[in-house]
């Protein structure tokens, strides 16, 4: 009787650990188009540009810039570094547009066309409700540039000639990301790490935080050479048991572009997760010719069902006991 007991409350604490078992293995930024505010509407097209750099020569493209608001719209152009920036307290790297190092000199190369038909550093321009303006822009390189990556973002910035309806001003930058690769010597150098499956995560929504029941991944990618590259995540989640689905990243979706000097996180999810299974996971990265991989058994559960399974175990286990003993009951009974 001790026997079957003990077997079936071990059941029962198997099945409340279900929820934390299996976890194994080795341990986009986003480019804005357009932005909208209260009476402010501004787009830019393309978003990037990626060129090929010599020194002492000099490149022209050009961009546009769209009013889709229902008033003029004045707005000036200029260049500034494309970089990141250490965040101790965040324990991350953040984007930022002011720090300037040996890869963001393009900036200083950088000029725009104003309505005269000269090159300056910040013109401004004017663009009626619906109506589209190109912008020239020239890199004109020295004499000597160093060997890797240039980065850039050519910003269309709106003036604050008029206020929204509440009397707040308004303004809006739009960017295009200028990545400039010099024919000097290159080097791609990827530190991936950190690598990591788990079945829940908890995001900041409306201020307040909520916890995300998606299986995901995640890992950070550290760009030690000088050019920029591309990492991409690949999460594979096949199911155990035959039911509950499965997912593979869709070529594209978890990847990120790494500038030099700059650790960023790449993740992935499946936004659909069920309620319910058991799943092999396999998350793997690549960048710069790394590549690492890790794999995981993770078993859903809901808690409901955790508490159900308990007490129809342990009801199930004090029936046996009880049956148990009636049948020693009776058996004493014809011994007699």
């Amino acid at each position: 009787m001790k026997k079957i007991l003990s077997t079936v409350l071990g059941l029962a604490a198997l099945v409340a650990l279900g929820l934390t078992f299996g976890q194994s293995g080795v341990y986009a930024e986003e480019e804005t188009t357009g932005v909208e505010t209260p009476g402010t509407s501004i787009s830019i097209t393309p978003v990037s540009n990626v060129i090929s750099l010599n020194a002492n020569s000099v490149y022209d493209y050009t961009f546009k810039v769209s009013n889709g608001g229902d008033t003029d719209m004045r707005f000036e152009v200029y260049a500034a570094p494309y970089s990141y920036t250490f965040v101790e307290d965040e324990d991350a790297y953040k984007l930022g547009f002011s720090k300037e190092n040996s890869y963001t000199q393009i900036t200083r190369w950088i000029t725009f066309k104003n309505k005269d038909g000269e090159y300056v550093e910040r013109p401004v321009f004017t663009a009626a409700p619906g109506e589209t303006v190109e912008v020239a822009y020239r890199i004109t390189t020295p004499m000597d540039i160093p060997g890797g990556g240039q980065y850039a973002v050519l910003f269309a910035h709106t003036l604050s000639n008029a206020s929204s309806g509440s009397g707040i001003k308004t303004e809006a930058s739009p960017g295009l990301v200028v990545y400039g690769r010099s024919s000097g010597e290159t080097k791609k150098k990827a530190e991936i790490s950190g690598l990591e499956i788990k079945k829940e995560y908890v995001q900041t929504k409306n201020g307040k935080e909520e916890t995300v029941k998606n299986i995901n991944a995640s890992a950070k990618i550290k760009n030690d050479g000088n050019v920029d590259f591309t990492a991409i995540g690949t999460l594979k989640v096949e199911s155990i048991l035959g039911f509950g689905g499965s997912y593979e990243t869709a070529t594209g979706d978890a990847a990120i572009s790494i500038i030099p000097e700059t650790e960023l996180t790449l993740k992935d999810e499946w936004e659909n997760t069920p309620w319910f299974g058991f799943f092999k996971v396999t998350w793997t990265v690549q960048a710069a010719g790394q590549l690492e991989t890790i794999e995981s058994v993770v078993v859903l559960i809901p808690a409901t069902v955790i508490i159900i399974a308990i007490v129809v175990l342990t009801a199930l286990a004090f029936w046996i006991i009880i049956l148990v003993r009636k049948r020693k009951a009776r058996r004493s009974k014809y011994i007699v």
